[in-house]
């Protein structure tokens, strides 16, 4: 007996000792990466104008960071522009690095202008398409830039390596400084101008008035995989993107595998990714890669416009000289084409079964949607340009979200700095309404408020996002800082917790981390609150962000070390 125990505990430590190798061996192979980030002004031109626009390092868009799995980054960014700024890394957990996270009054007061801070995180069990971007009034209108992460080194895809890989940022452009479109809609209350051109990787295309000699060359060999890396980095507008005459397989969205599905078109709301492989198996020649609107909200304005770049065979034959040969163009779904929308999304599903929280301590009802504010009494017409003479607003459970001023949120959760916001945020709207429906003008009218939803460290979390009719409802991309989560059901209507929840797929739901609520419809996620901070979740459209269209969650500290939130780096901006 006492042989069998001897040889019991040489196994365990041989096991314990074979598994801290292992340990050791995958941190040994994790590196750390530095970056340099300035942001300043720099003269771009696109549609026959030159504007002093606001980049990184004079890029635009700013510079592709490639990392593996495991890996961390460290970014020095230097403000040398005249407005204040932060940097967001969107889709990275920040497990315990809340103040690496950069939304501007959340997880820190912004860098002044002259000013640097250094974001320094680690990325841990991510892979795929993720992106980083301003987040600050609305430069990420142009500071943005692809994050792609690698499996760790010695790993793979779980599909054939592709031959090629290339990153397709679809983005938006003014034809104007895009922090003076919102300063006069501030101004003003009504809705901003919207862009005058689409963008991919910068380039408006071939369809827009001096761009056709910019505009951007993908390659491709017949015969080839290659792996096409979309994000939305527009700042107001789902797209719809394809490819003429090529098919798409979807293998991946938001930095998490997919269950492999073909379609011809896909569609993106802000601060989604999606990545796709496509076969080099049509005749070789030249063929147009598009992007427009998707545009839910009935009556509302939107650029129309369509972005181009071209796909092009290395083996097309070359025109004869002075002839050029048109690329073919592919078709596009109509604008309001919601049912296109729902057919794709409703096809994502995690490649195996996942662990998704069933015993819910947390049960969420938010309603999301536009408002009106009556013109207040001290302001003049001018500033009550709003449907009526009024003012747009936005809410969720009528709460609409004010930023502090003085103090980050997390600052003033970290010191107990009393004052800066409450945690009172409700968990179900205060009233109960025909939420799609013809909603009295009584609920218009939000309340405005700092006001959080506290945590307990490992939470289970369950929130249905109800998209609202008042003055229009639309299809909001709703993204969670610091979390990803299951979309576990999504329909149209007002959600019904009796019949509804007859939908739900617990097996294998998408793991993302930005949902299109359907317009007029609702969605359902689930995650576990594992990630202590102060987390803003808001929509993706962000002029509905100045609207206060966003609330956030106060995610307690557990158990331990490895439960708390670290402390924060001495070079943390002040306000």
């Amino acid at each position: 007996m006492e042989f069998f125990n001897n040889s019991h505990c040489s196994f365990l430590l041989f096991f314990f000792s074979f598994g801290l190798l292992l340990l050791l061996a995958s941190s040994a192979n994790a590196k750390v990466h530095y970056h340099d980030f300035v942001i300043q002004a720099t003269p771009v031109k696109r549609l026959c104008n030159t504007h002093s626009t606001i980049t990184v390092n004079g890029m635009y868009p700013g510079p592709t960071l490639e990392v593996n799995n495991g890996d961390t980054l460290v970014v020095k960014v230097t403000n040398k522009a005249r407005y204040n700024a932060t940097i967001h890394w969107h889709g990275i957990r920040q497990l315990r690095t809340g103040w690496a996270d950069g939304p501007e009054f959340v997880t820190q007061c912004p860098i002044r202008p002259g000013m640097t801070y250094t974001y320094r995180f680690t990325i841990q069990n991510q892979e795929g398409t993720l992106w980083w971007h301003a987040h600050s009034s609305w430069l990420r209108a142009t500071v943005y830039g692809a994050l792609i992460i690698h499996p760790k080194e010695g790993s793979s895809y779980p599909f054939p390596k592709p031959k090629r890989e290339t990153a397709v940022l679809l983005g938006e452009w003014w034809d104007a400084n895009p922090m003076d479109v919102v300063r006069q809609a501030t101004l003003t209350g009504a809705a901003p101008n919207v862009s005058d051109a689409y963008t991919i990787n910068g380039q408006p295309g071939d369809l827009y008035n001096c761009s056709s000699q910019d505009t951007v060359i993908v390659p491709i060999d017949a015969g080839e995989t290659n792996l096409v890396r979309v994000i939305n980095s527009a700042l107001n507008q789902p797209l719809f993107f394809t490819i003429a005459n090529h098919k798409f397989t979807v293998v991946g969205a938001d930095a998490s595998y997919l269950k492999p599905f073909t379609t011809s078109v896909i569609v993106l709301g802000p601060g989604q990714t999606t990545d796709v492989l496509i076969q080099g198996d049509q005749p070789p020649s030249r063929y147009y890669i598009a992007a427009r609107a998707y545009a839910s909200a009935p009556n509302a304005p939107f650029d129309n416009t369509t972005t181009t770049a071209i796909l092009e065979y290395k083996s097309a034959p070359c025109p004869k000289k002075g002839v050029s040969v048109k690329p073919v163009m592919p078709p596009l779904p109509a604008f309001n084409d919601t049912n296109t929308v729902t057919a794709f999304t409703t096809k994502f599903r995690s490649p195996q079964k996942v662990q998704v929280p069933t015993e819910i301590d947390d049960s969420l009802f938010f309603t999301v949607g536009l408002g009106l504010n009556n013109c207040p009494p001290n302001f003049n017409s001018n500033q009550c340009q709003g449907p009526n003479g009024t003012r747009f607003t936005a809410s969720m459970n009528n709460v609409s979200f004010v930023l502090p001023a003085n103090f980050s949120l997390l600052q003033a959760h970290h010191q107990s700095i009393p004052g800066v916001f409450t945690t009172d945020f409700p968990a179900n709207p205060p009233l109960k309404f025909d939420y799609t429906g013809n909603v009295s003008q009584s609920l218009w009218q939000p309340v405005p408020g700092t006001k959080l939803y506290k945590l307990k460290f490992g939470s289970k979390v369950q929130i249905v996002l109800q998209d609202t009719s008042i003055f229009t409802p639309e299809n909001h991309p709703i993204h969670i800082h610091g979390y990803d989560f299951y979309i576990i059901a999504e329909g149209f209507g007002n959600f019904n917790p009796r019949t509804d929840t007859s939908k739900f797929n617990l097996v294998d739901p998408p793991l993302r981390n930005t949902i299109g609520v359907p317009v007029g419809g609702w969605a359902v996620i689930r995650f576990v609150a594992d990630n202590p901070g102060v987390w803003i979740m808001h929509c993706h459209l962000d002029v509905h962000i100045a609207w206060g269209l966003a609330m956030a969650f106060l995610v307690e500290n557990g158990v331990g070390e490895l439960e708390a939130l670290e402390a924060p780096p001495p070079d943390l901006p002040l306000c």
